[in-house]
């Protein structure tokens, strides 16, 4: 019996837990598993342990922010393969740039619908090499 595939797994990370719970409901109803974390330490622990298929990272969190956050995972070989889409409500000039120098694959800003950040999740995983 050939075994099946499961779903993909997405970590949300936001220490925002109403914002959380949205993104995990509208990824859980497209049919995602989901884990999820409410700070930077806790994303590091959950994506060294799940290897979850993409991570949604909020930048401002308590503890090691999600810029810091990113970077350890992306240093790190065991996650760096792990796309990242940041999210942040905080818009600093040159935020792109500085996104992707900390090793984000995508940067959205809050407030973003649900359907945009799972569209934004499938196309980082569709165009990461090892999904």
């Amino acid at each position: 019996m050939p075994s099946e595939v499961p779903p993909p797994l997405v970590l949300v990370v936001d220490d925002y837990a109403d914002a959380r719970e949205m993104y995990a409901e509208s990824l859980l109803l497209q049919g995602f598993r989901v884990a999820q974390a409410a700070n930077g330490v806790e994303a590091v622990d959950l994506a060294r342990a799940l290897a979850p298929d993409a991570i949604l990272m909020d930048l401002s969190l308590p503890g090691i922010d999600g810029w810091e956050a990113t970077r350890r995972l992306k240093g790190d070989t065991a996650t760096r393969h792990i796309p990242v889409v940041a999210i942040t409500g905080h818009a600093p000039v040159h935020a792109a740039d500085r996104a992707r120098a900390a090793g984000c694959d995508r940067l959205l800003i809050k407030p973003a619908l649900p359907d945009q950040v799972i569209a934004e999740l499938r196309d980082a995983m569709r165009r990461h090499p090892s999904i």
